[in-house]
């Protein structure tokens, strides 16, 4: 049995002692520590009351009961016990967690057909280290704040293999908002854009979660961007964030700005919305043009989860353009992923880089706070009212009482 240093219900002194050494964290510059003890008597009472905050027995989280594309049919929320964490994991107390427009495809099962309810939900979390086991304190201790990419972050507790956590400065949800939505734009814009400075890039749903993100790169990379969007606000936002040419395809038909303003076509499309996007995004292709395909969202709510698509002429179009399309799963690509975070770290901490995020302050029933109220964040992004990356308030900051 893994020995763990986890205590809830006693301030005796752990009588484990042992020397550990804090890894360093390539994400953020901060260098290893001298050698100390792993626990002592004051140590001890930190993982029973993190910041006078004591660990409950219980939590809610959310669970697919039921395969389906529809959440709320999906999903329910249930009080579970607390989970405990193994040798090399860590209890993390969700702060944040992302939604994510792939959350859908998660509870209609598409991504694993082999996995069957009941199952976790929520792909990425951020927040504090409550507890954790023996071989995890060697490089993490109990207040340090972690963010992760994995199944089950829709809890008010996690836990996270300490391998699988990243280290970040603050629980900010900007922090939240790179590993999943800014780690697709830069791995798939690196890996498969293959962007050279002077080029056209069509970012589509360029105000979102991911498109935010593409755009940016895209510009730091020297290539003249054009970013579509539904509204004047999220237009603005782009133009905020360098995009040349932001489209709002309710006002501007955009099959015919594209043909008006960009005759020879575009170079790289960033494409996350299917179905006649997808189609117009082929025919407006430039001659040795790439096509991304990191979704296609439109589709995501159907039974199929897949929007219609005419490509019966598509190895015509190709052939003639000598274009490409090129799909992009992030798992697929995890062996870029360590660099990507931590060059992203690294630009939020010179201010190259925006992390917009939408907590639903400006819908109707206001800001998304607790987990009933992912039900609703899923909502609110399927009705194309995000502007940045949904993210979701789990719990408030812990309210410190203690002495120590």
């Amino acid at each position: 049995m893994s020995t763990l240093l986890l205590v809830r219900n006693s301030r005796r002194a752990v009588s484990l002692t042992g020397l550990g050494r804090r890894g360093t964290d390539a994400l953020s510059g901060v260098h290893p520590v001298a050698r100390r003890s792993i626990i002592d008597l004051s140590y001890s009472a930190h993982f029973m009351d993190f910041q006078g905050s004591s660990i409950p027995s219980s939590m809610k989280k959310l669970v697919v009961n039921k395969l389906s594309p529809n959440f709320r049919e999906a999903v329910s929320t249930q009080t579970v016990a607390i989970p405990t964490p193994g040798d090399a994991e860590l209890l993390v107390r969700n702060r944040f967690a992302g939604v994510n427009a792939s959350d859908i495809n998660y509870t209609a099962g598409r991504y694993d057909p082999s996995v069957k309810p009941p199952f976790d939900a929520g792909f990425e979390g951020i927040g504090e280290v409550v507890g954790l086991g023996l071989s995890a304190s060697s490089s993490y201790t109990v207040g340090d704040t972690v963010a992760y990419f994995g199944s089950g972050a829709f809890a008010e507790y996690t836990v996270v293999p300490a391998k699988e956590s990243v280290p970040v400065p603050a629980v900010k949800p900007e922090f939240l908002t790179l590993l999943v939505s800014g780690a697709t734009a830069y791995i798939a814009l690196k890996r498969l854009g293959d962007l050279t400075k002077g080029e056209t890039v069509l970012v589509t749903a360029a105000a979102g979660g991911t498109g935010q993100f593409a755009v940016q790169f895209a510009k730091q990379a020297g290539c003249h961007v054009i970013g579509t969007c539904s509204t004047n606000e999220k237009a603005g936002f782009l133009k905020s964030i360098g995009c040349d040419r932001p489209i709002n395809y309710t006002q501007e038909d955009l099959a015919k700005t594209l043909r008006k303003e960009y005759p020879q076509g575009v170079d790289v499309v960033y494409e996350s919305v299917g179905g006649s996007v997808l189609d117009l995004a082929v025919n407006s292709l430039a001659t040795k043009g790439r096509l991304i395909v990191i979704g296609f969202i439109s589709g995501y709510q159907t039974a199929s989860g897949i929007p219609h698509f005419k490509g019966g002429t598509l190895p015509v179009k190709l052939l003639q353009k000598s274009a490409s399309i090129r799909g992009f799963f992030l798992p697929h690509f995890l062996s870029d992923y360590k660099e990507a975070l931590g060059n992203m770290m690294k630009m939020i901490a010179k201010g190259k880089l925006v992390c917009e995020v939408d907590c639903g302050d400006m819908s109707e029933e206001g800001r998304f706070v607790g987990l009933e109220s992912v039900f609703r964040a899923v909502d609110y992004m399927y009705a194309g009212k995000n502007l940045g990356k949904v993210v979701v308030e789990v719990a408030p900051p812990p309210v410190s009482n203690s002495k120590l």
